[in-house]
């Protein structure tokens, strides 16, 4: 597969939109998980993790996306006779 292919399939087909959302929800989730404490005393918050927290699920949601329509692209090229 060519990283032109997979880019074409990231940015395709509501494919950000979903993975956005999932970043969102998913990302805030972790977020409390990690960081609520120092959040609800005030304290300093890391701000590099807590954008990569947003930022892997959007990464992981989009590759899963991009990895399913590699592999029904796959099976669904027909053989010639």
């Amino acid at each position: 597969m060519s990283w032109k292919l997979a880019f074409t399939y990231a940015v395709a087909d509501g494919v950000p939109r979903r993975s956005l959302w999932v970043a969102l929800i998913v990302g805030t989730i972790l977020n409390l998980i990690n960081q609520g404490d120092a959040l609800a005393a005030g304290r300093h918050v890391d701000f590099t993790k807590l954008a990569l927290t947003y930022v892997v699920p959007y990464f992981v949601c989009t590759y899963g996306a991009v990895s399913l329509r590699v592999r029904e692209e796959r099976t669904h090229i027909k053989l010639p006779n």
